[in-house]
């Protein structure tokens, strides 16, 4: 699930400034959850931006719209009549929802209203954490499911360092050492043998080294004439 955070008001607002008929738009997917960017935020951020109109005489026109995923073309071509009215579209979605937005609008100015923070999990109701870095080369299956590349503040591949106390990191007594938790991870499995497994140096060609990463699945990609056939 990708986490996010909206940005303060204040940077908001300031965003805008030369715009006035504006659309706030959120996502019911993983900034829903996060409590970040769903139907409800942007009913809070829409009539925030209200308010702040009324006491600086911005003279602001705001609606709002929630997509069903701002990441997909499909949910987002709903947006087409609300964008045709705006001069400006604040999405409250991941960093990729604002980009498609843009791509299929690139006549309207498109706002990022969230900070894109990481790819996490529900630790505990209103508190989320990083779980991984979308690295591209995944060795989960060596400890135990736990993300080395994140969940090590030094991202070690063959821990622990010297570094860590009681089961937590040197950078603070509220972080869990992550090859600790690796350790009783594999303990629990039966399979501390993978400890002895020396992890090779990380490749990272295939993270963000060479650019936009792309992945085609040849059986979904369509032909020229399908394409043809949809338009």
């Amino acid at each position: 699930m990708i986490i996010g955070e909206q940005k303060p008001l204040q940077e908001i607002c300031a965003m805008l400034e030369g715009h006035q008929r504006i659309l706030v738009t959120g996502c019911r997917s993983c900034v829903a959850i996060c409590l970040a960017g769903g139907e409800k935020e942007v009913g809070i951020l829409a009539e925030s931006l209200r308010l702040h109109s009324d006491l600086r005489g911005r003279n602001w026109e705001v609606t709002e719209f929630t997509t069903e995923r701002q990441c997909e073309k499909e949910w987002v071509r709903e947006l087409s009549d609300l964008v045709a009215k705006s001069d400006a579209v604040v999405s409250i979605a991941c960093g990729v929802g604002a980009q498609t937005i843009q791509a299929l609008f690139p006549e309207v100015r498109v706002l990022p209203g969230l900070n894109t923070s990481n790819m996490g999990a529900l630790e505990e109701p209103g508190v989320f954490i990083e779980k991984c870095g979308g690295c591209g080369d995944c060795v989960l299956h060596l400890t135990g499911g736990i993300c080395p590349i994140v969940r090590c503040a030094k991202g070690m591949l063959n821990g622990p360092c010297g570094g860590s106390q009681n089961g937590k990191c040197e950078i603070g007594h509220d972080t869990p050492c992550a090859w600790e938790e690796i350790y009783h991870s594999l303990e629990r499995l039966g399979r501390l043998d993978l400890l002895e497994e020396l992890i090779p140096p990380k490749n990272w060609l295939p993270s963000r080294s060479g650019g936009p990463r792309r992945i085609i699945r040849p059986e979904a990609v369509l032909t020229r004439e399908e394409k043809e056939m949809r338009g």
